[in-house]
């Protein structure tokens, strides 16, 4: 058998189909992985700050180990490429300072102004944001499956959400907004994400980005910082404060960035954003295993809502160009086969 032929560029339509669906379908995976990761920081923080911890030392500790963890991918890629902060630095740090830290303090922020479930409620907004500016930029309407899609999954949202008696606060509505811009930010950077930006290169860079962000906030006392070593209750068990903040810092923030920005090149920033729905749901399952808040049968009815209207706008993306990750996965697969 003689030796490799070198990669060979090839167009997106020579690829076989069954090659760029499989990177499509390892995209959701992704997605759902990332979505199920993120879900379970909740239902443990929650505890945490009722316990005493302040938000500021939760997000510190929580982003300062995802970026310790991930930091390889981003030391690998500075010795791999001369000038690479010099070509990528600018949307690593627009990552960090919206993906990572402005999601998360601007909703935070929210949610001490308005009750939890109107916060999710308006930044799980993204997805619908991210229809409208493809609309904008695009200048093309959306599909009927994909305005039938966000209907849907928005109703479910809703329902799942449970904003029953629920007030309004301008201001607060206003940063969860903020939020929600920041969560359509995320999908549309880790889509640019590539051969040239590694995914995890970015999601340590944008990690590192945001934990210095909330340590100078902390530091200047904009935010303030208390990390006490008490016990919270978890599932009926009692863990350390250390414990349930590694379990945050390490499976939820590692790796929910790190599946979040592998899967969105591969099925494209509008279906990754509805897949992120399921997060919901998730989050949903780790409060009743953690805290014995048991979902009711409305919510239930929700989250089947949430994923028909995700199936609604995957059938649409079906149909649509294959994302340049997975073009280039399978691009990888054909030029790294022996030559005849």
């Amino acid at each position: 058998m003689s030796a490799p032929t070198a990669p060979i560029p090839v167009a997106a339509s020579t690829i076989p189909a069954g090659e760029v669906n499989r990177g499509r379908t390892a995209g959701l995976l992704l997605g759902i992985l990332s979505a199920l990761a993120f879900s379970s920081s909740g239902p443990v923080v929650k505890p945490l700050l009722e316990a005493g911890w302040s938000l500021g030392a939760a997000l510190v500790v929580r982003m300062g180990i995802a970026a310790l963890l991930l930091a390889p991918a981003l030391v690998l890629a500075l010795r791999r490429e001369r000038g690479f902060l010099r070509r990528h630095g600018r949307i690593i740090v627009l990552f960090g300072l919206t993906a990572v830290a402005g999601c998360q303090l601007l909703f935070f922020s929210a949610m001490q102004r308005m009750p939890v479930a109107v916060a999710l409620l308006i930044q799980y907004l993204a997805p619908v944001l991210l229809v409208i500016y493809a609309w904008v930029r695009t200048r093309r309407a959306p599909t009927r499956l994909v305005v039938a899609g966000s209907v849907v999954a928005m109703a479910g949202l809703v329902l799942v959400v449970d904003i029953t008696g629920a007030r309004f606060d301008l201001l607060g509505t206003v940063l969860a907004l903020g939020a929600a811009v920041c969560a359509g930010a995320y999908f549309l950077v880790s889509e640019r994400a590539g051969d040239g930006l590694p995914p995890l290169a970015l999601a340590s860079g944008g990690l590192l980005v945001g934990t210095a962000l909330i340590g100078a906030l902390i530091l200047v006392g904009i935010l303030p910082f208390a990390a006490p070593a008490v016990p919270v209750r978890l599932g009926g068990l009692e863990v350390p404060a250390l414990v349930a903040m590694l379990w945050v810092g390490c499976a939820a923030t590692t790796l929910g960035y790190a599946f979040g920005v592998m899967a969105v090149p591969r099925i494209g920033s509008r279906v990754a954003s509805f897949v992120g729905l399921s997060e919901v749901l998730f989050a949903l399952g780790f409060a009743w295993l953690l805290l014995s808040e048991t979902p009711s049968p409305v919510q239930f009815a929700g989250g089947a809502l949430i994923l028909v209207g995700v199936v609604l706008v995957r059938m649409d993306a079906s149909g649509s160009p294959a994302p340049s990750a997975a073009v280039a996965a399978a691009k990888t697969t054909r030029s790294s086969r022996p030559g005849p």
